[in-house]
């Protein structure tokens, strides 16, 4: 009787066991499974990180949008041949910028005693029609009207009917006067409300021009918007100065500590991380999303298995009261037989 008592507590034992393993095995926590998941993400080989800071050349260097208008003299003082060295100053200017309807966009106001918007801001949105209008500007000679023409480029060139852009698209609106000679009217307070309009003068002087009048005229600080040349034959070197003045470098290509990626605006960067990665505090580093683990129960699935707890409950209370009941008789019969 003891060895069958045995066995039968041996095999409920082996039963309850396989019953908890099986709902061990099969039960999981959603917190364990999404540590779990995450942790696995951040061992898979990461990219490391990486600065991108080649050296300063042509490559990483690209001129910023600009509603950019030239504002050149033709007056009699300047001879046709020097007029057409201005014209190939205005053409190798073309060619140092990103012309385009989203990127910069040039116009030409020509001047002496009248004033002639030779083209708008919005008529030659690429290189070559731009270029093969400057060849056709003539010279217009007589007087130096130089605060006519910055009222008429102000008034007229740069409006947004002539193809200029909205302020809220934060463009920059530049004039780049060229003259060799003294204004025969007022530039002083026409240049001031041009200024205070928006627009960023800059004075270039050749020869004989009057450097009291390109100061007035020209934006803060002085030392960076007012330039002078001898003669009309060496202002195309000032091309190269203007495309530092005006080149915008990229700052991404110029060396960032974005993690993932590196976005560039205007003259300044910020961070951005790939999908599936949020950007931390430190707007550097990115931080993988943490997935929310949502379990969801087939109801059919829940109510078999909750079938099959009550049975396996009801299975283990019959063992248990058989059990007893066998431990009772067992008792009876040694109380009849005695002692062995």
């Amino acid at each position: 009787m003891k060895s069958l008592f045995g066995s039968l507590v041996y095999c409920l034992f082996l039963f309850v066991s396989d019953v908890y393993g099986t709902y061990r095995l099969n039960g999981f926590d959603p917190q364990q499974v999404t540590a779990q998941s995450y942790a696995q993400h951040r061992n898979i080989a990461l990219p490391p990180l990486r600065t991108l800071a080649p050296s300063a050349t042509d490559n990483s260097c690209r001129s910023r949008p600009l509603d950019l208008v030239f504002i050149i003299d033709s007056s009699r003082s300047v001879r046709p041949g020097e007029f057409e060295k201005v014209k190939i100053f205005l053409a190798d200017m073309v060619d140092t910028l990103d012309v385009g309807p989203e990127a910069t966009r040039v116009a030409v106001v020509n001047y002496a005693s009248t004033v002639k918007i030779e083209f708008l801001l919005k008529a030659h949105l690429n290189k070559p029609n731009m270029k093969q209008a400057i060849t056709r500007i003539e010279p217009l000679a007589a007087g130096t009207m130089t605060g006519l023409a910055i009222k008429s480029a102000m008034t007229e060139a740069f409006t947004e009917e002539s193809g200029a852009r909205p302020k809220s698209k934060n463009i920059a609106k530049v004039a780049i006067i060229v003259t060799d000679g003294r204004p025969q009217d007022q530039v002083e307070e026409v240049s001031a409300a041009a200024r205070g309009s928006g627009i960023e003068i800059y004075a270039v002087g050749v020869d004989r021009a009057d450097m009291t009048s390109l100061r007035l005229m020209a934006s803060n600080p002085l030392e960076d918007h007012v330039f002078y040349v001898e003669t009309y034959g060496v202002i195309e070197k000032l091309t190269s100065k203007f495309r530092e003045t005006l080149c915008g470098v990229d700052p991404c290509a110029m060396g960032h500590d974005c993690e993932h990626i590196c976005v560039s605006s205007n003259a300044s960067h910020h961070c951005k991380c790939r999908k599936g990665y949020i950007l931390n505090l430190d707007q550097k580093t990115c931080t993988l999303k943490q997935m929310k683990v949502v379990v969801v129960e087939d109801p059919c699935k829940c109510e078999a298995r909750l079938a099959f707890q009550m049975q396996t409950q009801a299975a283990l209370q019959e063992i248990t009261a058989r059990l007893a009941d066998m431990t009772g008789r067992v008792e009876q019969i040694e109380n009849i037989l005695g002692p062995v």
